[in-house]
């Protein structure tokens, strides 16, 4: 294998919980693309329920580990804009001034990408392999979008699939409301949120309703289930662009 091209793959712990096949789906990508992939099997979570809870010594103590078990790769790539913006954006902020420990934070943010980034800029994917039929929308998940500029990624990626048909819901860069602890705390505003993004989904005429982080996945496909849509399909853009949405 030449050299840089080692990717440690982040599956992230929402994804290893509730969703393997979104971490299948970014294997089969990257490989594909000619990477060596490693993914640490101790991983766990980036620390980032903690860091939005203020809970400063649990997000320090996920940190360390997660430095260390992709510090040697050349890359660090996760099918999640909010795992990947949490590392990025507020990993210096929690290592702030620590000299040797920041200096090993920010190595490892320069060389971590969000999945559909890393795949348009860095691997150059022309032709993804995966094949679908048919009207998606597309929603922007917030910390890829506002931390990591992860807008026109994934619809490029999206467009280069043929049969594909792109329908842009109206707002597809506001909230759908999961905002991690933000949902937990402010369950009413978050259902509400959640209940706009439905109805924009549904306007739009699409039949599947895509995205890049599996807590806004969960979140919308909750709602549509209770509002009485048990139709609609809720897919990663992972799954969608390695085929593995069956």
């Amino acid at each position: 294998m030449p050299s840089g091209r080692r990717v440690g793959l982040f599956v992230t712990c929402l994804v290893d919980m509730m969703r393997p096949r979104i971490g299948f789906a970014a294997l089969k990508l990257l490989e594909g693309a000619g990477f060596e992939v490693l993914v640490p099997a101790t991983q766990t979570c980036c620390g980032q329920p903690g860091w939005n809870s203020g809970e400063r010594s649990s997000a320090r103590a996920l940190a360390e580990k997660l430095i260390g078990e992709f510090e040697a790769c050349d890359y660090m790539v996760a099918p999640s804009g909010s795992c990947c913006g949490m590392i990025k954006t507020h990993y210096p902020a929690l290592f702030e001034g620590e000299g040797a420990w920041l200096a090993r934070v920010e190595a490892l943010a320069a060389k971590s990408w969000e999945l559909t980034d890393f795949l348009l800029n860095v691997a150059r994917l022309e032709l993804p392999p995966g094949s679908f039929d048919g009207a998606i929308t597309y929603h922007d998940s917030c910390a890829g979008l506002r931390e990591l500029g992860v807008k026109q990624q994934p619809r490029r990626l999206l467009a280069r699939m043929p049969g594909v048909t792109l329908t842009e819901m109206k707002d597809s860069e506001v909230c759908c409301g999961f905002g991690g602890t933000f949902s937990i705390k402010f369950g009413e505003i978050s259902a509400a949120m959640a209940e706009t993004k439905c109805e924009n989904i549904a306007a739009s005429g699409a039949g599947t309703v895509v995205l890049g982080d599996l807590g806004c996945m969960l979140n919308i496909e909750g709602r549509l289930r209770r509002r009485g849509d048990q139709t609609t399909r809720v897919l990663h853009v992972a799954e969608l662009l390695a085929g593995e949405s069956d």
